[in-house]
């Protein structure tokens, strides 16, 4: 997908569709200049058919005029953009719900009037995502791509570009983690994603990557990671990545990275089995985020910490009532091998502390459902007891156009995480606030003096059905805020 600026009137350009708006009216809708212009040039005709059809603006409502060569474009996209007051978060649903409609039609290039760039680039780039790697020929080459967009904007040049860049960027490690998530799990073994961190630091200087193997994590004592590797004939791998340029504050990215989850020895039931190969999305994200950085070269450090391993029920594998020591010293009683992300979190985690100065922490996991439960399947929920840490992230998941929401740690909770054997249980003695629950877990790895963050993705990390935005399967979530809050860091520092 090629984008293109001009500031020429829409009557002097051609393409297979063009794009104007409108929106709900006191007496009808309320429609763009683009819109009354075209309007014009058909005799009315838009706004015969408009009132023929009963169109209301709705938000994402698209109405095709086929403009039979009066105009020098096949087709008009009368596109709805509902409430004004709705609109400023819905940008990005609304170039994606023009994405779909131009393939649908098979329009491969669109005249697009707006200032909304950023957005516009992320919704139509996510909106006509498809993953078709293991699909037939004939169904690859019947996806027709959308090859053109041209922006009809007023903005200057260089603040185009620049906008354009910089979503363009945000797309591409979005669907790169989509792509990663979307494979089966016997593609994405943890070998096979330590060589795609490799992949990723060979191609830009300024990322080191470092690859930790059973024998090595064995070395370090990381036997909370091992444990629930040992169920499996796929090795562990644990993955560093560093990115550094210039002076900055160091901000380290904690990744759970189980790549295929049965639940272990506490087995799954079916329905549970079939998606879990996204139980990986956490640190694909990061890796994401990483692929990224060599073009947006941000000041300052960024490190990736890379948990991954299988969770399988193997006769080698971890038991309900085992004991386990975590890289910190902090003994784990296993009470439920499904539990596994946070287990293996706690290795990456104290492994942050013990060799990485970090400014800020923040871990990302599929790593509840009760999170699901709480905030539905597009929301992610922030743990933090950083009040501007919580708010920075808020900020940051608001201008990519994701969602996050502040979920609290509860002090008095921790008693139900005590064990009578260990140091720690791996779940809590009650089912209710599983994902509170999870956090106070983590929080027992984490050094006290730094910053630190827990994203529990579990709901927006996979589509469980086909959204507007995101088809079936992974949705790349969080990289795009993650991006954003680098972004942030690295204007603070330069005050």
């Amino acid at each position: 997908m090629k984008f293109f600026t001009t500031s020429k009137p829409i009557t002097a350009l051609s393409g297979d569709a063009i794009v104007v708006f409108c929106s709900p009216g006191e007496s009808g809708i309320n429609a763009s200049k683009e819109f009354i212009l075209i309007d014009q040039r058909t005799k009315g005709l838009c706004t015969s058919i408009i009132k023929e059809q009963k169109i209301t603006g709705k938000m994402g409502s698209i109405c095709v005029l086929q403009t039979r060569n009066v105009l020098p474009y096949k087709n008009v996209f009368v596109v709805g953009l509902g409430e004004e007051e709705k609109i400023a978060s819905d940008w990005q649903y609304i170039f994606a719900c023009i994405a779909r409609k131009a393939k649908q039609l098979h329009c491969t290039s669109l005249i697009v009037p707006t200032n909304r760039l950023q957005d516009a680039v992320i919704g139509l780039g996510l909106g006509s995502y498809t993953f078709l790697i293991h699909k037939n020929k004939k169904i690859q080459k019947e996806d027709d791509d959308i090859k053109q967009i041209t922006f009809v904007t007023n903005d200057s040049l260089q603040q185009t570009k620049e906008e354009i860049t910089k979503a363009t960027i945000a797309v591409e490690a979005t669907t790169f983690v989509r792509d990663l998530v979307n494979e089966p799990s016997s593609v994405t073994t943890p070998s096979y994603l330590a060589k795609v961190a490799r992949k990723i630091a060979k191609t830009n200087p300024s990322i080191s990557c470092k690859v930790l193997s059973k024998n090595d994590m064995k070395r370090l004592g990381m036997y909370a990671l091992l444990a629930v590797a040992q169920g499996s004939y796929q090795e562990p791998k644990f993955v560093q990545l560093t990115y550094r340029h210039g002076r900055g504050k160091t901000v380290t990215l904690v990744g759970k990275g189980i790549t295929y989850d049965s639940g272990g020895l506490s087995l799954k039931p079916q329905s549970g089995l079939e998606t879990m190969k996204c139980d990986m999305a956490g640190a694909a994200s990061i890796l994401g985020v990483f692929s990224a950085l060599s073009s947006l070269k941000p000041k300052g450090t960024i490190v990736g910490l890379l948990a991954f391993c299988e969770n399988m029920p193997g006769g080698e594998a971890v038991k309900p009532g085992d004991v386990i020591t975590a890289l910190n010293g902090k003994t784990i009683e296993i009470i439920n091998t499904d539990a596994e992300g946070r287990v293996i979190l706690a290795d990456a985690l104290a492994y942050a502390e013990k060799y990485v100065k970090s400014d800020v922490i923040i871990d990302l996991a599929t790593l509840t459902g009760a999170c699901v439960v709480a905030l539905g399947e597009e929301i992610a929920g922030v743990f933090t007891d950083d009040a501007s840490l919580a708010e920075t992230l808020l900020s940051a998941a608001s201008v990519s156009g994701e969602k996050l929401w502040r979920l609290p740690i509860v002090r008095e909770y921790e008693k139900q995480l005590k064990s009578d054997i260990a140091d720690v249980r791996n779940v809590s003695k009650t089912r209710y606030g599983g994902a509170i629950n999870g956090a106070l877990f983590l929080k027992e790895f984490v050094p006290n003096a730094i910053p630190w963050a827990h994203l529990d993705i579990a709901g927006p990390a996979f589509a469980e059905h086909d959204m507007t935005i995101a088809p079936y399967g992974g949705t790349g979530f969080s990289v795009r805020t993650l991006l954003s809050f680098i972004a942030g860091q690295e204007e603070k520092t330069r005050r």
